[in-house]
């Protein structure tokens, strides 16, 4: 198998990780411990989302739990509508190792 380039790798991180979710459940599942939550493409797998945070942020990841969190339900009188569906992953990193999320917000 080639080696992948650089700029590859990164591009496809990028695709991969949608964005970090800062939400009151996360922050306090981060602050019991070294844990963040994103939100991922539905189509990515726990490699491909542990390969993701390695190389964008360069933290050892111990693990990854996804969630695929079905869209609600939602009606305004006669509308009815869903909202959209997308999936979640929490990633466990290694002891010592930390990610600022809200740095650039």
């Amino acid at each position: 198998m080639a080696k992948k380039k650089k700029a590859e790798v990164k591009k496809k991180s990028y695709e991969v990780l949608v964005r970090p979710l800062v939400t009151e459940k996360t922050s306090l599942v981060s602050e019991m411990g070294s844990v963040v939550a994103f939100e991922v493409a539905p189509k990515a797998s726990k490699g491909d989302i542990r390969e993701a945070v390695q190389s964008i942020f360069d933290v050892e990841v111990l693990g990854v739990n996804t969630i695929n969190c079905r869209g609600k339900l939602r009606r305004r009188g006669r509308q009815v509508g869903m909202t959209r569906s997308y999936k979640k992953a929490y990633v466990t990193l290694g002891p010592g190792q930390a990610i600022d999320v809200v740095e650039g917000l």
